[in-house]
C-alpha cells in the first residue's frame, strides 16, 4: 500500500467538455478570455467560385473525354454522288426526292454532302425510288426489276 498517492484527486461526475464551435466572434472572444483552449479551422469549400471548377473536377473532365466513344461513321462520298447523280438522271429536286421519301429534304442534303449517319431503312427507300444500288458493293449501280423465277 505503500505506492498510492494521497495527494490525487478523483472527482466523480465530472464531464470533459465537449468542443463547442461558435459562429460569430464575440464567442470566441469570451473563450480567450476566459483561457480556454481554441482552436480556428477555416471550411475548405467555403466561398468557392462555384463556376469555375476546381483541379478535381478538371482531371474528372480529361478522364471523361479519354473515354468517350467514337462518333458514328458518316456516310460515304461515293453514296452521296450516286444519289445525286441518279437523282439528277430522274430529273427530281432534292424537295421531290424528300416528298416522294417521306423524309425532310435536309436529310437528303445531308445525305449528298456526307454529314448523315447512314440509315439503312432510309437508303433503302432512296434505291427504291432511284432505282440505283447504295448499300454494299457496287454503289452507284442500277438495280435490276424484280427476279424472275
Amino acid at each position: 500500500m505503500s505506492n498510492l498517492d494521497w495527494d490525487s484527486k478523483t472527482i466523480i461526475g465530472f464531464k470533459a467538455k465537449a468542443p463547442k464551435v461558435t459562429r460569430n466572434a464575440s464567442d470566441l472572444n469570451g473563450a480567450r478570455r476566459t483561457g480556454a483552449v481554441v482552436a480556428t479551422d477555416k471550411k475548405v469549400t467555403a466561398g468557392g467560385n462555384k463556376a469555375r471548377p476546381g483541379p478535381d473536377h478538371q482531371r474528372i473532365a480529361k478522364l471523361d473525354r479519354e473515354n468517350e466513344v467514337a462518333p458514328p461513321p458518316k456516310v460515304n462520298a461515293s453514296v452521296g454522288k450516286a444519289i445525286q447523280t441518279a437523282r439528277m438522271e430522274k430529273q427530281l429536286t432534292q424537295k421531290d426526292l424528300a416528298q416522294k421519301t417521306n423524309e425532310k429534304p435536309s436529310v437528303i442534303q445531308d445525305y449528298e454532302s456526307g454529314k448523315a449517319i447512314p440509315n439503312p431503312q432510309v437508303l433503302g427507300k432512296f434505291e427504291r425510288i432511284l432505282g440505283v444500288k447504295l448499300r454494299g458493293a457496287d454503289i452507284g449501280k442500277k438495280l435490276e426489276g424484280p427476279k424472275k423465277s
